[in-house]
């Protein structure tokens, strides 16, 4: 059964009047968890098939060469969280290389998108019929959350928390700190963090690459983008014009990221949850960050959230890196 939060209803509408009520000339903001309503959620899915978004093949290709090794590294039996685990497609690997080390599965997936964890849920039954699956509805950012622990392995079973997809990208690196160190406030000695991060550009990854990632030809992640205007259209009683705004996808080299923007075309007045919002021509929406990390910089992310790197595994180009890190 799918456990679903009180409070994420509440969450959506004062995280859009947070991020759009800002003085003049300030930059206005939407999270990227809005995106993931059941229509963004399809709409992610869709991108991740997409020939110019290498980061979920180059991540699954990791994960199918190395799972056994990966599930092994903990040196026991093992339980999985995941944090924004969307439909599970990757993590599937993983929990199939574990049914065959061990006596069953114990799978918390935890995620804004209920449709996402019932198909999750559905096609993981399928592929590994010993998981047991708890998916709980919440956003791992604003709700609290308690891991599970499975207690019917044999000796001490390990927890290893997901965070894959460079799905950590999305936030400033305060916010990513304190991501990780709520997560590691729940682990306990021997548990494990599996992070999933793209990396900068270099090894023949070119800033061109990167940013069709995110501006593919068909238009899909434009689509993705001005989603979130109808969710909140739709959940908050707005009236944005989507054609009035313009998906915009830049490298920002200083802060080493892809940033997404809805840029208004004109002029305009919108109005939502009983508050009036005024866009001038040009002005935009920042909706999503898309951090890119070196060894250098994910190594300082590690140690300031209270985790030590015990592994990385690669890609043969060197463009994508998923990292064991342990309790330190």
């Amino acid at each position: 059964m799918i456990q679903i939060t009180d409070s994420l209803q509440e969450s959506v509408r004062n995280e859009a009047l947070k991020g759009l009520c800002v003085a003049p000339g300030q930059q206005k903001t939407l999270s990227p968890w809005l995106f993931y309503d059941e229509r963004g959620s399809r709409l992610f899915e869709d991108i991740t098939r997409l020939d110019e978004y290498y980061l979920t093949r180059t991540e699954r290709e990791i994960f199918a060469v190395n799972a056994k090794q990966i599930v092994a590294s903990l040196g026991g039996p093992v339980s999985f969280v995941e944090l924004g685990a969307g439909t599970s497609t990757k993590t599937g690997l993983l929990l199939c290389a574990a049914s065959h080390q061990q006596n069953g599965v114990l799978y918390q997936p935890i995620d804004v998108s209920s449709s996402a964890l019932e198909e999750a849920s559905v096609s993981l039954r399928e592929k590994v019929p010993t998981v047991r699956i708890r998916p709980l509805v919440a956003n791992y950012i604003t709700d609290g959350y308690t891991i599970e622990r499975d207690l019917t392995q044999e000796g001490a079973c390990r927890v290893m928390a997901l965070y894959i997809g460079s799905s950590i990208g999305n936030f400033a690196p305060h916010e990513a700190i304190e991501i990780l160190s709520n997560l590691r406030s729940q682990l306990q000695p021997g548990d494990g963090l599996l992070l999933g991060t793209d990396l900068r550009p270099g090894f023949g990854k070119t800033i061109a690459q990167l940013e069709a990632a995110y501006d593919d030809a068909e238009g899909v992640t434009a689509e993705f983008n001005r989603n979130v205007l109808v969710r909140l259209n739709r959940e908050l009683d707005a009236n944005f014009h989507l054609d009035s705004f313009s998906h915009v996808a830049r490298w920002n080299e200083a802060a080493s990221r892809i940033e997404m923007h809805l840029e208004s075309l004109c002029e305009q007045t919108v109005h939502i949850a009983g508050q009036t919002i005024r866009f001038a021509a040009g002005e935009t929406i920042h909706t999503e960050n898309s951090h890119k990390f070196s060894a250098d910089s994910l190594q300082a992310l590690f140690q300031e959230a209270g985790f030590t790197v015990s592994r990385t595994w690669n890609d043969p180009r060197q463009w994508f890196a998923v990292t064991l890190a342990r309790v330190a």
